[in-house]
């Protein structure tokens, strides 16, 4: 019964997120709140290539509706040495996907000198990470993935189901193919799972209180 209720609570409170999270920083990214849990087809974009955007969107509703009103301090907190701070997580988010951009839209299997000078460090995270991603207040978190993700969307409704799903002969082999859909299904994938990192670090944060869940 416990976790039931707890399935239905986040459920409910993931639905509260669609007046905040992508109606704030771009009309590219706005989807109205009743549509924000519609996983499905979405004008502008071929059939599965629109399926694709909606869970994009989903995602994306969720990283900002639960790092909303963080603080510097609370953005560059380390939990321990080897952790890394809810800030560096953010922009390993647009890390990785500028890299699935430069893949799958040009080809590429590495960001470019420009990219590297933003994303390198958010991209590997670590040392390098910890000790240079910091200082910034969220809204610069934030509008960077948000710069990000407004391109994959301009990117994608050049593409169709086709190109989706293309098998990528350099990634593959004989033991397994992957297409260009795994590479974007695994940048929402990604995100999810670093939503829960994030989670849980800011349930530690200091002054944070006990959580039931």
């Amino acid at each position: 019964m416990h976790r039931r209720n707890f399935l239905i609570k986040t459920v409910l409170t993931a639905g509260s997120f669609g007046s905040l999270p992508l109606l704030v920083h771009s009309n590219t990214l706005s989807t109205p709140p009743d549509e924000l849990m519609m996983i499905g087809p979405k004008e502008g974009y071929s059939p599965q290539v629109g399926t694709l955007v909606s869970m994009l969107n989903y995602n994306r509703s969720t990283i900002i509706a639960i790092t909303k009103g963080l603080t510097i301090e609370q953005l560059d907190y380390l939990h321990d040495s080897k952790a890394n701070t809810i800030g560096a997580l953010i922009m390993h988010l647009g890390a990785t996907e500028v890299f699935y951009q430069a893949n799958t839209f040009e080809g590429r299997q590495d960001f470019n000198d420009t990219e590297k000078k933003l994303w390198d460090d958010a991209m590997n995270l670590g040392d390098a990470g910890r000790k240079n991603i910091k200082g910034h207040e969220l809204k610069y978190y934030i509008d960077q993935i948000t710069e990000v993700r407004e391109k994959t969307l301009r990117e994608l409704k050049k593409k169709d189901d086709k190109w989706l799903m293309e098998i990528d002969k350099k990634w593959s082999n004989e033991k397994r193919s992957i297409n260009t859909y795994w590479k974007w299904f695994h940048v929402c994938e990604h995100e999810s799972n670093h939503r829960g990192q994030i989670a849980w670090l800011k349930s530690r944060l200091p002054g944070a209180k006990a959580s039931s869940e």
